[in-house]
């Protein structure tokens, strides 16, 4: 997967990704790069959604709707994903109401729409360590500075304090 130019569809894919699984969660957002308009991205849809227990999740309902639980080790939250018939990947990310409104991915993504200084400095890393690393695991890792200087200017800028840093 590579970094692909802004896509205006990326917005009302994932409105309609909300409006069709809002039923199933207290919460759903559009959350990541593709929710930033003008800003490039891997073409995935990520979404996020809220419950008040993550045991209570409908992996059923979820299924009808394309989506299958993916093993990944995300502390307190799950992963579902789903590709679109036209090589659309969506990944649904489900956290627990009580973290919702702490949630570090949707005040990145805010502060994003935000702070056009903040969205082209992070464009450009982006770009700059696909563009050394392709995708996979260094460009991941690469960004994690810049996402956490952004993510606690958001925190700071909410009142809420940084989130520590965990060990590896």
């Amino acid at each position: 997967m590579t970094i692909a130019e802004p896509d205006p569809r990326w917005a009302e894919l994932g409105r309609q990704a909300c409006v069709a699984l809002a039923p199933l969660f207290t919460a759903i957002e559009h959350i990541g790069s593709t929710a930033v308009p003008g800003l490039p991205a891997t073409p995935v849809i990520d979404l996020m959604a809220a419950v008040d227990d993550l045991d209570d999740v409908n992996d059923d309902a979820l299924e009808t709707f394309g989506y299958r639980m993916h093993p990944a080790e995300l502390p307190d939250r799950l992963l579902y994903r789903r590709e679109d018939y036209d090589s659309t990947a969506y990944h649904l990310y489900v956290v627990t109401t009580d973290t919702w409104d702490t949630r570090s991915e949707r005040l990145l993504r805010d502060h994003l729409l935000t702070h056009p200084g903040a969205r082209e400095r992070y464009a450009a890393a982006k770009q700059e360590l696909m563009d050394r690393f392709g995708p996979g695991e260094a460009y991941t890792r690469g960004k994690e500075a810049l996402i956490r200087e952004l993510t606690d200017a958001a925190r700071a800028g909410r009142g809420l304090p940084p989130v520590p840093v965990r060990e590896k």
